[in-house]
């Protein structure tokens, strides 16, 4: 049982990778509150569905999310059952690999929250304001992690549009045809039975698209995000010797990233020469 608690522990903590970090958190929170509410479901009491309704998952009613300020974070890592968490998860899985092996992990933690709070705006705003939804809106609530993926699916293949994965049953599938596909699928079903979840994707989907567009045009909205979670040094050391600080500076410029990104959107990796591998290797270190 120790060796089975260490290596998940290395795995969330220690590994370096963001994606079991985000996973684990995901597991976490759906068994601490399925588990019990399950147990309290067979003996006939929905109180714990009522608590997470009421205080974990995001109301579409301003008044109410108002008070409930703290949802729009708390509803990216909510899930209503098993279905609904495996496949988010796995979407997670595959595309954050990807993500973080161009791009570093740091950011891949930044977009997910991004993602998520992008969801929530456009969940809130299309309730307020179609008729559509004027009599569901006072007690109309969302969750999931699916406008955080959506977000990370899409920036992927913004960034790298003509990498192809393997699907079961089809067989190999250009990134950009994957997210136009599932994109069309989100605003189709907006008028249907889930219709704030299928908002909610195409709110994280616009933010992953915007995301690297800016990043190209050299603005990292990563940034600001991970300012908020790191915590400033107490102590500086300042060294006048130019010289050791300029062996000691291993992080490519940014003007190098964006350009060896644009070779990748425009012919793939496999264009990439030694050098820029290298460089977008070093970058993705100096990231994580």
């Amino acid at each position: 049982m120790n060796s089975l608690w260490q290596d998940i522990r290395y795995k969330l903590l220690q590994s370096g990778s963001r994606i079991n970090l985000l996973i684990g958190i995901n597991v976490l929170v759906f068994l601490l509150i399925n588990v019990p509410a399950t147990l309290f479901r067979l003996m006939g009491n929905g109180i714990l569905d009522n608590f997470s309704n009421e205080y974990l998952a995001l109301p579409s009613y301003l008044p109410r999310l108002a008070t409930h300020f703290w949802t729009p974070v708390t509803y990216m890592f909510m899930h209503h059952d098993i279905f609904h968490i495996l496949f988010n998860m796995l979407w997670l899985f595959w595309m954050g690999q990807i993500f973080e092996e161009y791009l570093g992990n740091k950011r891949l933690v930044s977009l997910y929250i991004m993602g998520g709070l992008a969801g929530a705006l456009f969940y809130v705003l299309a309730y307020n304001f179609f008729p559509l939804f004027s009599e569901s809106v006072s007690v109309a609530t969302v969750i999931g992690a699916s406008a955080s993926v959506m977000a990370i699916v899409v920036a992927t293949a913004t960034l790298l549009p003509n990498y192809t994965i393997y699907l079961m049953f089809i067989g190999p599938v250009k990134l950009k045809w994957v997210a136009i596909f599932y994109v069309i699928i989100d605003f189709l079903s907006i008028t249907g039975p889930n219709a704030g979840g299928e908002i909610a994707h195409l709110g994280g989907a616009l933010l992953g698209f915007i995301y690297i567009k800016q990043l190209k045009g050299g603005r990292d909205w990563s940034r600001s995000v991970d300012s908020m979670f790191t915590p400033r040094p107490k102590v500086k050391v300042v060294s006048q010797n130019k010289s050791y600080q300029q062996q000691t500076t291993s992080a490519p410029r940014q003007e190098e990233i964006d350009h060896i990104l644009d070779k990748i959107s425009h012919s793939g990796y496999e264009s990439l020469n030694k050098h820029e591998k290298e460089v977008l290797f070093r970058a993705s270190k100096n990231e994580g």
